[in-house]
């Protein structure tokens, strides 16, 4: 047996790839920061200590994050990035299929990317056209 599909909502207007590609560049960004996450908790103990040493000469308290609080924060990003991997992927795969709410998702992460300066700047602005072109707001209609 095979999983019903949902009907095709017509040819794919032009401007989709304004929404799709940003989409798609935010899953491979991000997939490349998940992917080199496991290997920044070296850094992140050396960039503690450095910002210790500047506090304790310059009478700012020190900044105290143990090993276990630091292993926290590197699974907490792990788990935020990876969240962030699967809405980017099916808010892509939505905007394909036609769905509504895959628009509006696009919306929202287009809107969140314009506080991403500069790169994500433009993302978002690509993003928000594509979102608000009239043929890519009547392919999403399903």
């Amino acid at each position: 047996m095979t999983a019903p599909t949902s009907p095709q909502p017509g040819p794919r207007p032009p401007r989709l790839l304004f929404l799709t590609l940003p989409l798609l560049i935010g899953v491979f960004y991000n997939a490349i920061s998940l992917l080199t996450l496991p290997f920044s908790g070296p850094t992140l103990t050396d960039l503690m200590a450095r910002l210790d040493e500047q506090a304790s000469t310059s009478g700012l308290p020190p900044i105290g994050l143990s090993a276990d609080q630091l292993q926290w924060v590197l699974w907490l990003s792990f788990a935020i990035t990876a969240i962030l991997i699967l809405w980017l992927y099916f808010t892509r795969r939505a905007v394909l299929e036609g769905r509504s709410w895959g628009r509006v998702s696009a919306i929202v992460i287009g809107v969140f990317s314009l506080l991403i300066f500069p790169i994500g700047t433009v993302l978002g602005i690509v993003m928000l056209i594509g979102a608000f072109d009239k043929q890519v707001v009547a392919y999403t209609r399903h």
